[in-house]
């Protein structure tokens, strides 16, 4: 069946979507969001559907994440009821693949960020290729990274705050390190291991499967962890600056370019994420998104990095000692 940009079949037990929007990325409008939704609600209950396998038709991404030029597009006509919609819409379907009572298994080959962790990493089976890169982006836009990051990230102490912050990408291994894949399967083979599954069963299919790549990220992740502890930016800031590794640049450079403003409420978001369960912190997310996309730095990142493509954004503040600590706090403790 064709529905928008998702293909959908069932088949020797196994229930597959395709998502196949290939100029896009696979990046993730309204009816693909809800045509998702739709599709996995009613495999719930079909029990000729046993497992449920989600991949992409393109082996460029999985999924790019959301499609924010069309809520940028929202925001600048003042259409704030599309705004919630969608990201309401999408929260709701990040929860359905947590809680979804089949196996849900993503098979992950190239670039996945934003939204398309949302509909992966809550899902019981993660299968990545040497080809899988993981990113939240998210403070490059003036945005916040959603889809439950403050639920997954905080988990990973200081490099969570540090994958939240610089947006950093991850390769294969470093997702397997991190508990954010669970499997490994190379890319060459990715077609007749989707295929087992359906001839063989999911538990067979995995059996055979080895170790992924060496995560490089492992070799610095108690130094992470220690420059990124906390939830004070400006203390990170201070604690890169000492040193000259890969890594360690690499985060300055970001930390110096991305949004002042997205970065404070980005800490502060998985500050109150620690100890929330899945469902509290995307009804905290979906506060906090529609907020900041109501805010100048949202449509001006995404400007800057997904439509005139310039990177140079204009930042409001543009110094993160600017940032008011109490308008962070009124993102989170004023109504919507």
């Amino acid at each position: 069946m064709l529905s928008s940009f998702i293909d959908s079949q069932v088949k020797g037990g196994v229930g597959e979507i395709v998502l196949n929007r290939p100029k896009a990325l696979n990046a993730l409008d309204n009816t693909m969001i809800r045509d998702l939704y739709s599709t996995l609600v009613d495999w719930q209950s079909d029990d000729s559907v046993q497992t449920v396998l989600v991949r992409s038709a393109s082996p460029k991404a999985f999924c790019a994440g959301g499609d924010i030029r069309a809520v940028r597009e929202a925001v600048l006509a003042g259409d704030n009821d599309a705004v919630y919609r969608y990201f309401s819409d999408e929260y709701r379907l990040d929860q359905l693949v947590a809680d979804y009572p089949k196996p849900y298994v993503s098979l992950i080959d190239g670039v996945n960020m934003g939204g398309g962790l949302g509909i992966s990493v809550h899902g019981s089976h993660r299968v990545v290729t040497e080809n899988a890169m993981f990113a939240m982006p998210e403070t490059a836009i003036g945005f916040i990274p959603d889809v439950g990051a403050s639920h997954f990230l905080p988990k990973l102490d200081g490099v969570g705050m540090y994958l939240a912050l610089t947006g950093a990408r991850l390769t294969a291994g470093d997702v397997l390190e991190l508990g954010l894949a669970t499997h490994f399967v190379p890319a060459a083979e990715l077609d007749s291991f989707a295929d087992r599954i359906v001839s063989d069963g999911l538990d067979s299919a995995l059996a055979p499967l080895g170790a992924g790549p060496e995560s490089s990220l492992a070799l610095d992740r108690a130094a992470i962890d220690e420059a990124f502890a906390g939830y004070d930016v400006a203390d990170m800031v201070a604690r890169l600056e000492v040193g000259s590794e890969p890594w360690r640049v690499a985060a300055r450079e970001a930390l110096a370019s991305v949004s002042p403003w997205s970065l404070a409420v980005t800490a502060e978001l998985l500050k109150r994420g620690v100890g929330s369960d899945l469902d509290e912190c995307l009804g905290r997310e979906l506060r906090a998104a529609v907020k900041m996309t109501r805010c100048p730095d949202f449509a001006e990142g995404v400007r800057a990095m997904l439509v005139d493509k310039d990177r140079n954004a204009s930042w409001s503040p543009a110094r993160l000692a600017e940032v008011s600590a109490d308008a962070v706090q009124d993102v989170f403790d004023t109504p919507t």
